[in-house]
């Protein structure tokens, strides 16, 4: 009898281990699905603004500036999803900034890419700031903005070994004129998520409603990154004309003034005649309104953000 009810004891615990077990899993897989919903929800929310100066925003379903539509975006945008999830699950599986993380999130961000591609493409730049966020926040999931951008330039800080050995355009771009790029941008620790950051918390504090605090933001980015595909497409006399024409709008006053709107409006203008477009600010910008977002609370299934 005693060793009967021995093994009847053993038998419950190894139950109630496994029950733990599978429960902590599938919490874990939510979190992981969670994470990725508010990056994709930070990117739409970065898609749904206007007016943004030669980037593609609802007023414009032709996408003047990357012969996509904006639905074809946002619908785009979604499939992102999967390959986030999957980049928070082996953030919290490998448990550290190590180089086998970074060849995973490396290898689950070219497939990503290949789904985004079939689902109509673009996002390339935002998927790998919010890859090694989304990433960063596995890894930290009490950590704040600057510890998570912290986290995220230790994890880049390791050379992918399986990615294609041929140079990229962003890559050749920054070798010629010098400019840190995308990678530069998470090895030092995404500075310009962090102004946006920084923009965001100042225009709410003084009381500015959030669709101009978030077009403050962007355009804080705008006026200072060296974005590669500016110096592809027009140049360094290019690029400090974009950069000096976003610094414009937030000297006249910044886009909630009436002055600042005007100035916008003549520079969204300029650069829709120019067919010229910042696309490298856009993924940036969604990158601080993901950590704006956190922490996620996991309490039911995760939602898919409205279309």
């Amino acid at each position: 009898m005693t060793g009967s009810r021995k093994d009847t004891t053993t038998t419950r615990r190894r139950a109630i281990a496994v029950t733990a077990a599978h429960a902590s899993m599938s919490m874990s897989s939510r979190e992981d699905e969670m994470l990725a919903w508010a990056a994709v929800t930070a990117l739409t929310g970065h898609l749904a603004l206007a007016p943004k100066p030669g980037l593609p925003d609802p007023r414009d379903l032709g996408a003047r500036a990357t012969g996509r539509d904006h639905c074809s975006q946002r619908w785009s945008a979604k499939a992102l999803a999967p390959g986030l999830a999957a980049m928070a699950a082996a953030a919290r599986r490998t448990g550290s900034a190590t180089p086998g993380l970074r060849a995973e999130l490396g290898a689950i961000g070219r497939s990503t890419e290949h789904s985004v591609a079939l689902a109509g493409g673009g996002h390339r730049g935002a998927l790998w700031v919010l890859g090694l966020l989304v990433a960063a926040a596995a890894l930290e999931p009490r950590g704040t903005g600057r510890d998570l951008t912290a986290t995220a330039k230790r994890i880049a800080a390791h050379p992918d070994r399986r990615a294609p050995r041929r140079p990229s355009r962003g890559s050749s771009v920054s070798a010629k004129y010098g400019a840190a790029g995308a990678k530069g941008e998470a090895r030092a620790g995404f500075p310009h998520v962090r102004r946006a950051s920084q923009a965001l918390a100042a225009a709410r504090s003084a009381g500015v409603p959030e669709p101009y605090a978030r077009l403050d933001a962007l355009l804080t980015v705008i006026s200072t990154l060296q974005d590669t595909e500016l110096l592809y497409t027009v140049g360094p006399h290019g690029l400090r004309h974009v950069q000096a024409g976003a610094r414009g709008v937030l000297e006249a006053g910044s886009t909630s003034t009436e002055a600042g709107r005007s100035a916008l409006a003549a520079f969204d203008d300029d650069l829709h005649a120019r067919a010229w477009s910042p696309r490298g600010s856009g993924g940036l910008l969604a990158g601080a309104l993901f950590l704006d977002s956190l922490p996620v609370t996991v309490s039911s299934p995760a939602p898919a953000p409205a279309a």
